[in-house]
């Protein structure tokens, strides 16, 4: 539905914690909350046994979203939260929910000991396929996660947020992702943290042969690039301070670094129309499976 933030709803923890965080950010929108459940039909003989009996499918597919939504409309005052019941394969059906919204918010599991995601199938298919932005939550994400500590070192969400992040390469920047992005910090009235990892080119390796090292001057460029892309972003949004990371480096790695300190993530994923196969693009893959931060994967073109 457009003019709505589509919520993946199971029951589960990652799932009440996508619902929190989509109530959040329905509230820095002034959007209403949309709560999915999708019942994936189980084989006849199955569904006759006890515990998949009708009274089990109706509570997983009424109480579950209904107490859901009854429990986002006491907690965040203001926010108007629907539901809605699909049948069918999750994946498909969570990208057909979503396909006129503004987000799609998924949860998923924190993995113990290595503070990241653990993306379920059905979370890698829906990245993969949807064209509306779709935004990782792990499980146990609370409000006071995006914003700075007080001054005794206490979370709070009386404090101003976390940075957004931003991943990109200066080459080739896409307006729908930069701009994604710069409306998040705009919304949270915070900084927005550019970042840009890069290698050598080929050549390097040949010039340090000749006893000539321009890695100096491959850094002034690509940092240089990075300043004249965001320019114009700047200037549209001239209430958002930037600050631009342009380093030598995986830019996965400096997202996941830089992920512990941002309240949300923003990577792009170029639009594959192929049926075949699951595609995500190498860094936003990594980027979703070990960011301490929620991430949004906006496609593009």
């Amino acid at each position: 539905m457009p003019g709505m933030i589509v919520v993946g709803l199971d029951g589960s923890p990652e799932s009440r914690s996508a619902a929190e965080w989509a109530a959040r950010e329905a509230a820095l929108r002034d959007l209403p909350v949309k709560l999915v459940h999708v019942w994936e039909p189980v084989p006849e003989p199955m569904a006759q046994a006890p515990l998949l009996g009708p009274e089990t499918h109706q509570h997983w597919t009424e109480r579950v979203p209904r107490e859901a939504a009854e429990g986002l409309r006491l907690r965040h005052p203001g926010i108007e939260a629907a539901t809605e019941q699909r049948s069918g394969t999750p994946a498909e059906a969570l990208v057909d929910a979503a396909r006129d919204a503004e987000l799609l918010v998924l949860g998923s599991r924190a993995l113990s000991g290595l503070g990241g995601f653990l993306v379920g199938s059905v979370g890698q298919a829906v990245v993969a396929r949807s064209e509306v932005p779709v935004v990782l939550v792990r499980a146990g994400e609370q409000a006071a996660d995006e914003h700075v500590m007080d001054p005794t070192g206490i979370p709070s969400t009386a404090t101003a947020f976390r940075p957004v992040v931003l991943g990109l390469y200066a080459g080739s920047l896409d307006d729908t992702v930069v701009a994604f992005a710069f409306a998040e910090a705009q919304r949270r009235r915070t900084a927005l943290y550019a970042v840009q990892g890069w290698n050598l080119p080929p050549y390097y390796a040949y010039t340090l042969g000749a006893g000539v090292d321009l890695q100096d001057d491959v850094t002034r460029e690509r940092a240089a690039q990075l300043t004249e892309a965001l320019r114009p972003w700047r200037q549209k949004y001239p209430d958002v301070e930037v600050v631009e990371v342009s380093r030598l480096g995986s830019p996965a790695s400096l997202l996941i670094d830089a992920s512990r300190d941002a309240s949300l993530v923003v990577v792009g994923r170029r639009v594959r129309r192929s049926p075949v196969g699951v595609h995500t693009g190498s860094v936003a893959h990594a980027v979703l499976h070990h960011s301490t931060a929620p991430v949004a994967v906006v496609a593009h073109d």
